[in-house]
C-alpha cells in the first residue's frame, strides 16, 4: 500500500469527509511531509472506490461547488488495520536491528 493510499484511508477512519478536508487531514497526518495534489487525490480515492475500501457518502453543494463526501467500507477498515500491523511489524523490526548497534531507533522531534 502506498503512504499516500494509508494517510488518505486514515484520514477517512474518522468520519467522511470531501476531498478539500482529506487534502487537509493528510498534510496534519503526515506533519508536512505530503501535500496531495487533487489529481491525485481523486486518483487514490477512485481506486479505493474501485476495490471497494471507500465509497461515495453523499453530496452536497457548498458555496456554489459541489463536495463529494467519501467513506471507508468495512474492507476499507480491515485493509488499514492489516497495513498498521505490517507498518507496526517492520518498525519493531528495524528497531531491534538498530538497538543491537547501539543506536536510538527514533529520535523523535526536538
Amino acid at each position: 500500500m502506498s503512504e499516500q493510499t494509508f494517510l488518505v484511508l486514515t484520514a477517512l477512519a474518522e468520519e467522511p469527509l470531501h476531498g478539500y478536508a482529506i487534502v487537509q487531514a493528510v498534510e496534519q497526518l503526515s506533519e508536512g511531509r505530503m501535500v496531495l495534489r487533487v489529481g491525485t487525490l481523486y486518483g487514490v480515492l477512485d481506486r479505493l472506490v474501485a476495490d471497494g475500501l471507500a465509497e461515495r457518502d453523499r453530496e452536497e453543494v457548498h458555496q456554489g461547488r459541489l463536495r463529494r463526501y467519501y467513506k471507508l467500507t468495512d474492507s476499507g477498515v480491515r485493509a488499514l488495520q492489516a497495513e498498521v500491523a505490517r507498518l507496526s511489524a517492520n518498525v519493531r523490526a528495524a528497531s531491534a536491528v538498530l538497538r543491537g548497534r547501539g543506536l536510538q531507533a527514533w529520535a523523535g522531534r526536538a
